[in-house]
């Protein structure tokens, strides 16, 4: 086709080049590369002439400004709601992403049932027919009062399709399938992209339509496509879990209208997404008993303490260079309190492989558990027990000093909750957590408080 030119684009900065390069001279991006088609001025011309109305653009006094009242929708789902900040709001663009078939198409398909029954909700699939659709909504027990598919993948029919219909929120799936008739390139590249999520985008905020998006990731675990697409959305949730096992959890990465420290833990059943309202009980289900190498921790995901199992297993090896594994752990997190359990305990890790792992496939980034990964290791090396009810909760310092953290009371009466009936605190937190009934405070300043506690209910428990 004459006039079309390969070019090669950043999907970082949108950076063009003639010809692929393996690192961007602009952002120093590597391998971020990807292969599009350029677009001529007559083509981009007619694409910003269809995309952006200028005929009512007019500037307006800061103290003329209307404070706007977003209205919240519920999805029927409360641990999406309390991801989104308290619901869907009205005009709002979300983008969910996940790897392939965790379960994105299902959970957005669920939601439909309850937002239908006051709502007129567009499912546009770019991926599945009406009838494969159909299929799912009956396993799904989807009534689908309100709800109308659409399987397209033009923007511009499905705008056309949806200025007929005049929906209240309109869901894509997957804005990778989709391309626009202004841009020539394939659907999946950075234009289209680009451009399918403008338009709907646009049409979320002149009509105040709550548009869902579904987005595709790479092998890298990113969202497909130019990174500018997550700046333009109000927010974006990530789908995370192991498809092999039944759980998921929603987190937020970006979120306009409320926090992203949230997340929503979910089971996959043969009827669909489950909530797990308490992911605590969960994690802790099938918890061994009187074994060594088992802690129990405490993490905040937002304003929601849970309670995690961290599992050590420390053993000797023959290999010149041990192994050091973490599952759920950041790696350089767990080489950190090696090398103080090494330094300040005179403990040998150095000739042993060390294996971490955190139950239930959760991520655990804060620094809130290394008490009771410190406690883990110790436990698995000196094969000493450690009380099946007993917590711990603390940071672990350079100079092996346990530092206070934040939400103890929440933390503390989770574990209470749940029946733990003590905890190791540092002393600091230990000081200022009221008295809270059935759970009794252990204080801890550093490291070597830890192994003379360990000593010490090692002695009482032979008595």
């Amino acid at each position: 086709m004459k006039g079309l030119k390969t070019v090669y684009i950043c999907s970082e900065c949108e950076y063009e080049s003639p010809k692929w390069l393996g690192k961007c001279p602009k952002c120093n991006a590597w391998n971020s590369f990807v292969e599009d088609v350029e677009q001529t001025p007559v083509q981009t011309a007619q694409k910003r002439t269809s995309l952006i109305h200028t005929e009512n653009s007019k500037a307006a006094h800061f103290s003329d400004l209307d404070t706007p009242e977003y209205i919240r929708s519920a999805t029927g789902l409360s641990e999406l709601d309390r991801v989104l900040g308290g619901g869907l709001v009205s005009g709002s663009a979300v983008l969910i992403s996940g790897e392939p078939g965790i379960g994105k198409s299902t959970l957005l398909l669920q939601i439909c049932d309850t937002l239908g029954t006051d709502k007129k909700v567009l499912y546009v699939s770019g991926e599945e027919s009406s009838g494969q659709l159909k299929l799912r909504a009956e396993r799904l027990s989807v009534n689908g009062k309100n709800l109308f598919v659409l399987t397209e993948t033009n923007v511009e029919n499905i705008l056309n399709e949806a200025k007929r219909i005049a929906p209240d929120v309109i869901i894509a799936d997957s804005v990778q399938t989709m391309y626009s008739d202004a841009i020539s390139s394939s659907p999946g590249s950075i234009s289209n992209v680009k451009e399918v999520a403008l338009a709907f985008i646009g049409k979320a905020k002149t009509e105040g339509i709550s548009v869902i998006l579904v987005g595709h990731v790479n092998k890298e675990g990113g969202i497909a496509g130019p990174k500018v697409l997550e700046h333009m959305v109000d927010a974006v949730l990530n789908f995370e879990g192991d498809k092999r096992q039944s759980y998921r959890i929603i987190r937020a990465q970006k979120n306009r209208f409320g926090s992203t420290n949230e997340i929503g833990v979910f089971e996959m059943t043969d009827k669909g997404l489950r909530q797990v309202a308490n992911p605590s009980e969960m994690l802790l289900a099938d918890r061994p008993t009187d074994i060594s190498g088992n802690c129990a921790v405490c993490t905040m995901e937002g304003s929601r303490p849970i309670v995690a199992e961290i599992q050590a297993l420390v053993t000797q090896t023959v290999f010149p260079a041990p192994r050091r594994t973490s599952n759920g752990i950041d790696y350089n997190r767990t080489c950190l309190i090696l090398a103080v359990l090494e330094k300040r305990l005179g403990l040998k890790f150095s000739d042993s492989d060390v294996y971490l792992n955190v139950i239930g496939g959760l991520e655990i980034d804060e620094p809130a558990s290394d008490l009771g990964i410190a406690m883990a290791l110790i436990s698995s090396l000196t094969d000493r027990k450690i009380d099946d009810e007993l917590i711990a909760i603390g940071e672990i310092g350079l100079a092996g000093e346990i530092r206070g953290v934040s939400h103890i009371e929440q933390r503390v009466r989770e574990a209470a909750r749940l029946g733990f009936t003590s905890a190791l605190l540092p002393i600091h937190n230990a000081q200022s957590c009221p008295s809270i009934e059935g759970i009794t405070v252990h204080p801890v300043k550093n490291v070597y408080d830890v192994l003379r506690f360990l000593k010490d209910t090692k002695e009482t428990s032979r008595e």
